[in-house]
């Protein structure tokens, strides 16, 4: 009878046991569901910042349209960058180098008057951003006025003091072409 009574006591024991191990594990809290370990993956917790959680993935789709138009643009695939750099509008109106690479998918378009829009505004948005009025000067000699694009032209010129060689000596070219054609067209006007 000793034997049955260290058997009950035992029986008794673990469930205590069991009882009080399930009671601190439930103290724990819940479970990380799937979607708060990818947020910790991003260094977010979704369960305390879902608005910060929708922002990076914004900020994160954004990054991704951008990249991919820009390399489209290289690629001279002018209607899916323009595609690309919509929806990036849509999401970062006020994002200048969005306005700029789709201006110069406009020019890639032949649509020279819409990428002129678009060049004014990443002007607006960022007045000292270069490669906007590059475009711009590009636009408005693509549209006929030589003396908006040498305008354009030369405050790209001013405002590009660190860009590439390369493409200081290509605005300077166009800027001595278009003077060139200018004076030309002023020489055979009537007086």
């Amino acid at each position: 009878m000793a034997r049955r009574d260290r058997r009950v006591l035992g029986i008794v024991l673990t469930a205590a046991l069991v009882l009080l191990g399930g009671l601190g594990i439930g103290a724990l809290g819940p479970a990380h569901p799937p979607a708060a370990i990818a947020g910790a993956a991003a260094g977010i917790d979704a369960n305390r910042e879902p608005v910060a959680h929708a922002a990076a993935a914004r900020e994160a789709e954004i990054r991704r349209r951008f990249d991919a138009a820009v390399l489209m643009l290289h690629a001279r695939q002018y209607d899916p960058a323009a595609t690309a750099l919509h929806r990036v509008l849509e999401l970062a109106p006020t994002m200048p180098e969005a306005h700029v690479n789709m201006g110069f998918a406009m020019l890639g378009l032949q649509r020279a008057a819409l990428a002129r829009d678009f060049f004014d505004g990443a002007t607006a948005l960022k007045p000292g951003l270069a490669n906007a009025y590059y475009g711009l000067a590009l636009a408005h000699e693509a549209g006929g006025d030589l003396e908006l694009a040498l305008g354009a032209m030369r405050s790209y010129l001013h405002l590009a003091r660190g860009e590439n060689e390369a493409h200081l000596r290509r605005a300077r070219a166009a800027l001595w072409e278009w003077e060139a054609q200018r004076d030309a067209r002023r020489a055979s006007a009537p007086r």
